[in-house]
């Protein structure tokens, strides 16, 4: 029974950090009782965690302060780690049981695949904790002293947060000025103010998705369709680890890679690099990008 309640704690921690659950929805992750869960949250307060409450009544611990900030190591993993984790269980030999029970306990922890949070930079945490507040509690937000590097201005932006790229390192936000779904770098973000005024636009929040040379969009840019020798599949592969998704074998020295992708660049760059590796099928406009590049290389 101890073993079970010290599990059931420990599980706890991890789902409380950047927690979106009510204490009923986690009480059923658990597989407990409301009052169980509302008794272990006291025990972690007592214990110098730091629980907070969103708006909403939403808890979840603060990573600032109290026992946490001595836990250094704590982390979630993205989907591009968490497939490459996935794979590296799945080559231990042996005990089947093993291996389940090692996917279940690090997915029940680490709520794989839909939390993208790594180690944020030190001089970022204070922006990212204000925007995860701002995105658990649906607030309207103001980005001061932003640095557009589009239109190389700097001025404050009103925004609606609403989900982070991987790794932390972007913010898509729905900005009422323009009525559009934009994405900003946190680099970039002078400060983050609450407006403490609630969402307007949410039907208007598009869902952002990533490509697996990790480009972030609303609207895939093309399709990318290369033929690949042994060496650039398997290049491809450790570099990009979900490609292999879309690697298909024609035979035992070629495969064709295809995928949508949301930029040409990082496609673009794998291919130059091994040109000779590689045949560009497709699509037109992929093609054409990669030919402009190759031009602009021998005016250089």
């Amino acid at each position: 029974m101890e073993l079970i309640r010290l599990e059931r704690i420990l599980r706890l921690i991890g789902l409380l950090i950047n927690n979106r659950r009510t204490t009923v929805e986690l009480a059923e992750v658990l597989e407990c009782d409301l009052r169980t869960v509302q008794r272990y949250i006291e025990l972690l307060k007592s214990a110098r965690f730091l629980v907070e409450y969103h708006s909403r009544g939403v808890p979840f611990l603060n990573k600032t302060g109290g026992r946490l900030k001595d836990i250094s190591n704590l982390a979630h993993f993205s989907e591009e780690e968490g497939f490459i984790l996935h794979k590296a269980i799945d080559s231990i030999d042996g005990n089947t049981h093993l291996k389940q029970n090692l996917k279940k306990k690090l997915y029940s922890i680490y709520n794989f695949p839909e939390l993208a949070d790594i180690t944020v930079k030190p001089e970022l945490g204070n922006t990212v904790h204000s925007l995860l507040e701002a995105i658990a509690d649906q607030q309207c937000v103001i980005l001061q002293q932003y640095r557009s590097a589009n239109s190389n201005t700097v001025s404050d932006r009103e925004v609606e947060p609403y989900q982070f790229t991987t790794n932390y390192q972007q913010v898509w936000c729905y900005e009422t000025a323009t009525k559009q779904c934009k994405l900003f770098a946190l680099t970039r973000i002078g400060k983050v103010v609450s407006l403490n005024r609630d969402w307007q636009h949410k039907s208007s929040h598009k869902a952002a998705g990533v490509d697996v040379f990790r480009n972030s969009g609303l609207i895939p840019k093309g399709k990318v369709v290369v033929k690949l020798n042994i060496r650039a599949m398997s290049l491809l592969s450790e570099e990009f680890p979900l490609s292999e998704k879309f690697i298909q074998s024609i035979d035992n020295s070629f495969a064709i890679f295809e995928t949508e992708v949301f930029n040409y660049e990082g496609p673009a760059r794998f291919v130059l690099g091994l040109y000779d590796n590689v045949d560009v099928l497709g699509d037109a406009s992929f093609k054409q990008f990669v030919e402009g590049k190759i031009i602009l290389m021998q005016k250089k």
